[in-house]
């Protein structure tokens, strides 16, 4: 049996990689390692299709060295072993491994000194953030790099390689694919080559010859012929991470229309508790003292969606997200707290106030707690001046008030009296 399309088109040399090309283009550091015939370990990290392994088998076939692949999850320690008798006899070999985030310390310890000796190069590929999931033993003995999901264009040009390869692709077949059919190929795969050209396959061998012998593909059979790839939010995976602090910095930054991308990234994982944190905090810490009224309005209606569940929890989340996003913006209290807890954290505290400490005990009016504590409503508007914080910080003022929405901005002339007031006070008695 013939193999896939994509295994068969896959990379020989660097030039041949469609995308990633702040790796592979010229000047950029793994061409730098091609042309000084000098790998290095690395980590591939990114989607699924992007061209991890092509990249390692290119680096291997361009710099003439035995390219080796195994499984992290799945390959045992006996075929690590297998390879390094290989790598020993050979002098140094590239091995690539899959799922590397999954690798076990038993296999971590058996590769890290052939990674010491330079007898392994081993090019790890994962879907999971190797700063989260990956063993530091590992990482601090390769170059981590990023690859990207392709661009349209990107799997474009390999899809119309295919096409032409009479070796390695489809060039023996007498298929006109149309522009359109083109495409849909390229975008409905959400910048998965392998899908892609795997998709293109099908659609050809499947497909029988028009009257004229012409293998005529339209968007039609390229649709029936692949599995759309939706863009969504693996709530178990990185990607699901990444979307979160999307939909957060969307609403932000007041883009209605990215929030709303963003939440239905969510909504299609099926991750409603997540949604539903994450719209609270936004409210509170984005929104907060500039429209308090609209962050009452978010947790109503997150109580409606967690009581109707999706999908119809969707439609109080729309409403929700729209509103703050179109809402004046505040972050003092989250900067108020976080100040506050600054001071703390680095030693700055300082003893209650005498007149502040509790006094319901026998024995606190020899400690002289509770004496000399004025109480507010024993004078008019319910205020007298008196200090609350400790001497150490009296002049301490966290919170900044913003001006954004005219609630905080009644707030701002209230807080700013009472501070005036107090300094006054305060400067009279000293």
């Amino acid at each position: 049996m013939q193999s896939p399309l994509a295994y068969r088109m896959r990379p020989q040399k660097l030039t041949e990689i469609v995308g990633q090309q702040h790796l592979v283009q010229p000047g950029k550091i793994l061409w730098r390692m091609v042309q000084a015939q000098a790998l290095s370990s690395m980590i591939l990290y990114g989607p699924p299709g992007t061209g991890k392994t092509s990249i390692a088998n290119a680096l291997a076939q361009s710099t003439n060295t035995a390219f080796r692949q195994l499984n992290a999850a799945t390959d045992s320690k006996k075929q690590l072993q297998i390879v390094a008798e290989e790598a020993k006899m050979s002098g140094h070999l590239v091995l690539l491994l899959d799922e590397i985030h999954r690798l076990d310390k038993t296999k971590q310890d058996f590769l890290l000194p052939l990674l010491e000796s330079g007898q392994i190069i081993l090019i790890g590929a994962t879907t999971e953030n190797p700063y989260i999931t990956i063993n530091p033993a590992i990482r601090s003995r390769t170059q981590i790099f990023e690859v990207y999901p392709l661009k349209p264009a990107d799997i474009k040009k390999a899809l119309q390689r295919a096409l032409q390869d009479k070796q390695r692709g489809l060039g023996n077949y007498p298929v006109h694919l149309t522009p359109a059919a083109l495409d849909l190929l390229a975008q409905a795969t959400a910048g998965d080559l392998r899908s892609a050209l795997n998709g293109l396959e099908l659609a050809v061998k499947s497909t029988p010859a028009n009257s004229e012998g012409v293998i005529y593909l339209d968007p039609k059979i390229i649709k029936e012929s692949i599995q759309n790839k939706a863009i969504t939010a693996d709530k178990n995976g990185d990607e699901h991470y990444n979307v979160i602090s999307a939909l957060q910095k969307s609403i932000r930054g007041s883009d209605t229309n990215a929030a709303l991308h963003y939440l239905a990234r969510l909504l299609e994982a099926g991750d409603l508790q997540s949604i539903i944190r994450r719209v609270l905090v936004t409210a509170y810490e984005d929104i907060g003292l500039a429209n308090p009224a609209v962050c009452q309005r978010t947790v109503l209606a997150c109580q409606v969606a967690t009581q109707v569940g999706l999908p119809e929890a969707r439609i109080p989340l729309a409403d929700a997200i729209i509103e703050l996003c179109l809402s004046p913006k505040s972050n003092s209290g989250i900067t108020a707290i976080d100040a506050a807890l600054k001071d703390l954290k680095n030693g700055h505290g300082g003893s209650i106030p005498n007149n502040l400490k509790d006094t319901h005990y026998k024995g606190a009016h020899q400690l002289n707690h509770g004496q000399n504590y004025l109480y507010p409503h024993d004078y008019p508007n319910d205020w007298v001046a008196q200090q609350y914080l400790p001497e150490a910080l009296k002049n301490k003022e966290y919170y900044q008030p913003k001006t954004n929405g005219k609630y905080e901005q009644g707030l701002k002339k209230t807080y700013d009296k009472l501070t005036q007031m107090q300094r006054k006070e305060q400067n009279f008695a000293d």
